[in-house]
């Protein structure tokens, strides 16, 4: 398979080679990050959908940085904003007034569906997580909540506690008053795909857990829309609206975790939770909402805003100037160039592609996914359901050898990520399938 044409040519790279920021890296950045390949390429240079490495050579990235890259690399509305902000003035914090904050707040609740009007902006989200869940037991007065199995919210501690894989869990004090409700997986869960009931019958595990688990009153409930790291596993129809229903009722609030599935990777909608026919009281967006900036947001209502103002709430370089007008410019491009409508198209294209691979190759357990936010689980046995851990990292090398970068997830390591930037094209998206095609033949 080739690479589709791309009328552009990268810099010379005349940096330290990739061996010397390996072994710089192995001396003085945490031992603790890791990287992707037995041979790690060195990425110097991005530009649109695709990447270049120091030798030059250009891979077609299906990952964004982890779900960072919405638009594009180096997209040149969202580039020119951060550069004229930058030589205008860098930093200020919300002491003082600027009209970039205040203009991206309004563009960004101008999105939001119902009275979700109010924005705080932090750097991340885990801090986006970790501010909603502070915000919902202010407002309501209650501790505990309630997260799913197999999520991930980050890496911070109040975050850690969220996520539900071991993987990511270190063995510290660090999950007090929360739990964890029964994955709505319809591929390895106790309903299917195929009962119409699946979401109201996994739903009453939050009840159950809200009735036997903690006093009857909770303080929130937190679901990512479509789980990312867990291995793009998409709620059932219903799920959400079940689950709220069971979480208000015992004085909880909502909140929708956006930060993979926001800013219309779904393809059909904007948001998410929009797909699960639900509006939260919270809602936490990280990642693409900056293009790769350090950029988060809570949003939420103005009534549940009130409740962190009886103290002094601060984040330092929350609404930087640079940041929001990188986010304002990210808003811009997606709406002007039709990327949701983009999402839409060439994420059906890439999986009526992966469906026919699933009926040539019997590695494919499942394809799922909405848009531009695609799984494919790989299993030894269809009947079992063995996860095919090694045959996915195997096939994961051959892609990258072929020119495709892409991620991968699920507990036991067995599901690829295909999460592009949402300007790929319909050329791009017959270069995915032709390498994977190539790539699961080889294993």
């Amino acid at each position: 398979m080739q690479l589709p044409p791309f009328a552009y040519t990268p810099k010379p790279y005349t940096g330290p080679s990739p061996e010397e920021v390996l072994a710089m890296r192995k001396q003085n950045l945490s031992p603790a990050i890791f990287h992707y390949y037995k041979n790690p390429i060195m990425i110097v240079e991005g530009k649109a959908q695709y990447l270049f490495d120091n030798n030059g050579r250009r891979y077609l990235d299906c990952f964004g940085g982890i779900v960072t890259v919405s638009v594009g690399h180096c997209h040149p509305e969202v580039t020119k904003a951060a550069i004229e902000q930058q030589e205008t003035i860098v930093h200020t914090t919300t002491i003082y007034l600027n009209p970039q904050v205040a203009l991206y707040a309004k563009e960004l609740a101008a999105k939001m569906p119902g009275d979700l009007k109010v924005c705080y902006f932090v750097n991340s989200g885990s801090e986006a997580n970790d501010l909603a869940i502070t915000m919902a037991r202010a407002a309501t007065g209650n501790y505990d909540v309630i997260a799913l199995r197999n999520a991930y919210h980050g890496g911070s501690p109040s975050a850690m506690a969220l996520t539900s894989h071991h993987t990511w869990k270190f063995n510290v004090p660090h999950g007090f008053g929360v739990q964890h409700a029964v994955m709505p997986d319809t591929y390895r869960g106790q309903f299917d795909a195929s009962d119409a009931d699946a979401g109201r019958k996994y739903a009453l595990d939050v009840k159950s857990l809200i009735q036997f688990g903690t006093s009857g009153q909770v303080g929130a409930f937190i679901a990512e829309s479509i789980q990312g790291v867990g291995g793009t596993v998409v709620l059932p129809n219903g799920y959400l609206k079940n689950a709220y229903e069971h979480v208000r009722a015992a004085g909880g609030l909502c909140i929708a975790d956006e930060v993979q599935a926001g800013f219309g990777r779904t393809g059909t909608h904007f948001w998410g939770f929009e797909t699960q026919g639900v509006t939260p009281d919270i809602v936490t967006m990280a990642k693409g909402i900056g293009n790769g900036c350090p950029l988060a947001a809570v949003v939420t209502t103005p009534a549940i805003a009130k409740s962190i103002a009886n103290r002094i709430h601060f984040n330092t370089f929350g609404g930087n100037p640079v940041s929001c007008a990188q986010g304002r410019a990210v808003l811009r491009v997606i709406e002007r160039e039709g990327l949701q409508a983009n999402c839409l198209k060439i994420g059906a294209q890439l999986k009526a592609g992966f469906a026919k691979l699933a009926e040539k190759h019997s590695l494919i357990g499942e394809v799922r996914g909405m848009g531009l936010m695609l799984g494919i689980e790989m299993v030894k046995d269809r009947t079992t359901k063995e996860p095919a851990k090694e045959e996915c990292a195997a096939v994961f090398e051959k892609c990258k050898d072929l020119g495709l970068l892409i991620g991968k997830g699920g507990l036991f390591g067995n599901t690829l990520r295909i999460k592009p930037p949402m300007c790929i094209n319909s050329a791009d998206a017959d270069f995915i399938i032709g390498v994977l095609d190539e790539a699961l033949a080889s294993v």
